[in-house]
């Protein structure tokens, strides 16, 4: 079973305009609303490729409660915990000439409410997939994903872990099945600037440093994968119209995960056709578009 956690899951408010006039009134041409947050996200791809998956977190207020009913009516397993103060955050995403994100901060989150998220994930055993994504609100320690891990280190579990800089770094001891920065922050991490041909070399030392297996997602230079035998492989981009740049790393996870049991090139390119279709898409990758990125990644490479 693959349990992801988010910390901060979010309304999701689209607006498109054809200009974004700051300091005036603007008004929006079309405007389209999901429910987010990374590890979300990943639950979602999961579901659309057939992959079974509970969503864990935290909600809070109206606005949690309209996330969970939203999930729970596509069919999405979740358990979330539900905070006694504050209201999950909304983000305002306008699509213009210029794309401008402004993303809310989000509730609270007190103790009793970490302990039961805790108390969640005990019941998690040997052959579980546990995905750790995105950033960690103010109100919990920096250092919650470690804390996770080591309560869980135990327990036999294959840990996915999408975040970066310290966060990401500070887990590597704790051999994470899979860590996917992209290739901005992994460059931030060592403080280099790093080119598409340095990749594999700033991957393979993350390895060293821990991490079982590194995707590294490039943007229009494709991605690549440092598996866990040192196996370096390369996949190129999907061809398409980009629509959207949200979830489209949280989809290349998805994609790698429901596609490792048939191997790191599989894995790869499905991680890959999961990202683009998302790319090409209002909303997250469906299973269609899926299908037909991937064959064209299997012809083409």
């Amino acid at each position: 079973m693959i349990y992801t956690v988010t910390f901060n899951p979010s309304i999701d408010l689209f607006l498109r305009t054809e200009r974004l006039n700051f300091g005036e009134v603007n008004r929006s041409n079309g405007e389209q609303m999901f429910f987010g947050g990374k590890g979300l996200n990943i639950s979602v791809v999961l579901k659309n490729l057939g992959i079974r998956s509970k969503a864990l977190g935290f909600i809070a207020g109206f606005t949690g409660d309209a996330i969970e009913k939203g999930f729970s009516e596509t069919g999405l397993e979740t358990d979330f915990v539900k905070l006694p103060g504050g209201n999950s955050r909304i983000n305002v995403k306008v699509k213009a000439d210029v794309e401008t994100e402004i993303n809310g901060q989000g509730p609270d989150i007190d103790e009793n409410s970490l302990n039961t998220l805790f108390s969640k994930l005990d019941t998690l055993s040997g052959g579980d997939t546990l995905v750790l994504a995105g950033s960690v609100p103010s109100s919990l320690p920096s250092d919650i994903y470690e804390q996770i891990l080591k309560r869980l280190s135990d327990k036999k579990l294959r840990t996915v872990v999408d975040a970066s800089g310290k966060l990401l770094l500070n887990v590597l001891a704790y051999k994470p099945f899979l860590v996917k920065p992209n290739l901005d922050e992994l460059g931030q991490m060592f403080g280099v600037s790093l080119s598409p041909e340095d990749a594999p070399v700033y991957a393979q030392k993350l390895r060293e440093m821990g991490a079982q297996n590194v995707l590294v997602s490039m943007a229009g230079d494709g991605a690549v994968l440092v598996d866990e035998n040192g196996g370096v492989h390369h996949c190129g981009i999907c061809k398409g119209t980009v629509r959207n740049s949200v979830g489209a790393g949280d989809s290349m996870v998805a994609g790698f995960l429901a596609g490792v049991e048939n191997g790191y090139e599989y894995a790869l390119k499905l991680g890959t056709a999961c990202g683009g279709a998302t790319a090409f898409s209002d909303g997250l990758a469906e299973k269609p578009l899926i299908d037909s990125l991937f064959g064209q990644l299997q012809y083409e490479h």
